[in-house]
């Protein structure tokens, strides 16, 4: 755990040989919720796993050491003297230079990078029936920096990386972006921009690259679900899953795929 502890903090220690041939996935806001469901099912499935995180050191290496549990690796690929499979790398995806050290960092630690899954987002809820309450100038500043600029500033320094490994770019919308709902006016708006900046993304990238926007429904009300044609919430397993479907395709980019059990139908 000593190198999972180090890079937690933020320090770089040695790099694992460029011959090591587990995959690598880098899950930004992974210590919690979608990302911590998709690293464990990762995990589970070969992968070396990076999950970032902003605040909560002890829940991050928490789950550093359940996906050390669940890995189907060898041991000795787990932890050796190189450092570790699983890592857990403090960034705030609101600047683009920690962004930038993120993935250098990843790349140092792992040697490799297969997949990304850009899984941040911000959100303050507003009333949706007041243009005035929804006309907060910190709100869309906040909401198009993490919304949508990180994850256009993910791509560019992953991009590289990606392209050696003609990996995968994967990030978490919400059908807000595609019919007006959500928590905020601002929310809904980013939401849509970032589904178009991914299609964009996928011109540029071609075609090495390959890459998603993941739609997901907010696990709001009762009444939400109601609205549901299957009567349900998607959960975060249903949303790994489908993050795993589009790190394995060879023949799918700039998809958007509704996890909304049925909301938009």
């Amino acid at each position: 755990m000593a190198a999972a502890d180090e890079t937690t903090r933020g320090d770089v220690a040695a790099a694992v040989p460029p011959s090591s041939r587990s995959p690598v996935a880098l899950i930004t806001a992974g210590s919690a919720g979608v990302g911590a469901a998709t690293a464990r099912l990762l995990a589970r499935r070969g992968y070396r796993v990076v999950i970032n995180f902003s605040h909560n050191t002890e829940r991050a290496r928490k789950v550093v050491g359940e996906l050390q549990q669940l890995s189907c690796l060898p041991a000795h690929e787990i932890q050796n003297e190189h450092g570790n499979a699983f890592l857990a790398i403090r960034a705030d995806l609101g600047r683009r230079d920690e962004i930038g050290r993120l993935v250098r960092e990843t790349i140092v630690q792992m040697g490799r990078l297969d997949v990304v899954f850009s899984n941040g987002g911000w959100t303050k809820f507003r009333d949706m029936t007041s243009i005035d309450d929804n006309a907060i100038d910190e709100d869309w500043d906040m909401c198009f920096n993490i919304n949508v600029k990180s994850h256009l500033w993910l791509m560019q320094a992953a991009k590289r990386h990606l392209d050696e490994a003609e990996g995968a770019f994967i990030t978490t919308a919400s059908t807000a972006g595609i019919t007006p709902s959500g928590s905020s006016l601002a929310y809904s708006v980013t939401k849509a921009a970032q589904i178009h900046l991914v299609k964009n993304l996928a011109v540029m990238a071609a075609p090495r690259i390959r890459e998603w926007s993941d739609r997901f429904s907010e696990q709001a009300k009762d009444a939400y679900r109601q609205k549901t044609k299957l009567k349900c919430f998607p959960t975060v397993e249903d949303v790994a899953e489908q993050v795993l479907t589009f790190a394995k395709s060879r023949s799918m980019t700039g998809v958007n795929v509704p996890l909304d059990a049925g909301f938009i139908v």
